[in-house]
């Protein structure tokens, strides 16, 4: 899931700008007036917007900005003098005063470009090391031997009892060999 979390030195501002997110369907976690605030969320999250003012009370956007992950990108808030300051990817600019649909679209798209990346890294294969392409060669090896599977059979056994106990092929190659 994408969280949003909203960031101003003001608790109120931040309230209120949540408030109008959440009227206008975009589920925002949290409201904070620290940047310590946020990257204590951030450590539990995956993807996410930051939606944040120039100056928090504990620090600036730039600091929040290197400490948080990856996966987050945030929206800076601020006026337009700061908007050259704006030159990191993770990083998008709305200048005060804002205007809701234009905060609102925004988000969308951010939040948009998040889920994008969030499937496609979900839809890259697993990479195995040499190693763990050796366990589940064991593994098939084993279940043809004693069991008289081909290596169809084989493979398609290792993927269904990965997929029946919710492990990963390698721990369920590991399995069998431990068994066998």
């Amino acid at each position: 899931m994408i969280s949003v979390i909203v960031v101003f030195p003001k608790l109120e501002e931040a309230k209120s700008i949540k408030n109008l997110l959440v009227r206008n369907g975009i589920d925002v976690i949290a409201a904070c007036s620290t940047g310590a605030q946020v990257m204590n969320l951030t450590d539990d999250l995956d993807y996410g917007v930051v939606v944040s003012g120039y100056k928090m009370v504990d620090m600036m956007y730039s600091e929040l900005l290197e400490y948080l992950p990856d996966t987050f990108d945030m929206l800076l808030v601020a006026s337009k003098r700061y908007e050259i300051e704006c030159n990191d990817e993770n990083l998008f600019y709305l200048s005060m005063p804002i205007k809701a649909a234009d905060l609102i679209h925004t988000v969308n798209q951010i939040y948009d470009k998040l889920y994008y990346q969030k499937k496609k890294k979900k839809s890259k294969p697993a990479v195995r090391t040499e190693a763990d392409k050796q366990c589940i060669i064991g593994a098939k090896q084993i279940l043809i031997e004693r069991k008289g599977m081909t290596e169809d059979e084989a493979h398609k056994y290792l993927q269904k009892k990965s997929m029946d106990n919710g492990t990963s092929m390698v721990e369920t190659a590991q399995m069998v060999l431990k068994i066998f």
